[in-house]
């Protein structure tokens, strides 16, 4: 499932935050374009978090390959490498993804946390990511790169703030592309199940993980929902749409931002 837009929701202001993290994603990732492979893999290693050394404080130097020996010492300390390693992707489908994904949930999160708040939020969404993913595999020595787990903390404050916003869609079903416009509620509560028992399933003794941080997106995402809902209830604001709204003048009222089609519990 690939979201395309929300347009049942319209920002105000320009999203500068979001414009900016996709485009320090995007620089990152063009840079690592021009390197080659041996310089691709060392660059993940110093500036990707690797859950060893976070841990338990061992510093990897060289990384042995079967042809040579690669300096991987990280120029940065391992505590900084939380933050380095959410501008990092491994490959145009992750990268792709996750912008699209940030460009589509990222803007209206930003208006209604304001940009400083959601600079924080997101930074700080993205290092409890990471700490989950550390936690559940702490001996890992394999880098843990991506800005998933942050933008997951996005699309958990997204469908506590909008559940009830239509996310256009595409599908692809033997490979024609369906279109369809979906409730958050539905589509973000989809992709956490996907999420969660993934990483249930790569618990199993022998399972491969397949390289995806799912851990992670877990992590991100329950932060998510923690700030939104801590949010709504410091502001008054009603989870659920409907009525006036309850919170300080000058914020727009539940009925302005609770799309219409959803009058009378309507789908």
């Amino acid at each position: 499932m690939f979201p395309i837009s929300d347009s049942d929701l319209k920002t105000r202001k320009r999203p500068i935050v979001n414009l900016t993290l996709i485009g320090l994603c995007t620089a990152a990732f063009v840079y690592e374009l021009t390197l080659g492979d041996v310089e691709q893999i060392a660059f993940f290693y110093k500036y990707g978090l690797i859950p060893n050394e976070v841990a338990h404080g061992i510093d990897y130097g060289v990384l042995r390959l079967p042809s040579l020996d690669v300096d991987i010492a990280s120029p940065i300390p391992n505590w900084a490498t939380m933050f380095t390693s959410m501008f990092l992707h491994g490959g145009w489908l992750h990268f792709l993804v996750n912008m699209l994904y940030l460009w589509v949930f990222g803007d209206n999160v930003e208006e209604r946390f304001g940009h400083l708040k959601y600079l924080v939020f997101y930074l700080a969404a993205g290092v409890a990511a990471v700490w989950l993913q550390v936690a559940v595999n702490s001996t890992s020595e394999t880098p843990v790169i991506g800005a998933s787990g942050a933008i997951a903390g996005v699309l958990g404050a997204y469908l506590l703030l909008y559940p009830f916003s239509r996310v256009r869609t595409l599908f692809i079903f033997v490979f024609i592309p369906l279109f369809a416009r979906i409730p958050a509620i539905v589509l973000l509560g989809f992709w956490f199940f996907i999420q969660f028992f993934s990483g249930i399933g790569s618990l199993a003794p022998g399972m491969d993980e397949g390289g995806v941080a799912y851990w992670a997106h877990i992590g991100g995402f329950i932060v998510g929902i923690g700030v939104a809902g801590f949010y709504r209830l410091a502001t008054r604001r009603r989870i659920r749409p409907g009525g006036p709204s309850t919170g300080p003048p000058g914020w727009p009222s539940d009925e302005q931002e609770t799309p219409q089609y959803w009058r009378g519990r309507r789908l």
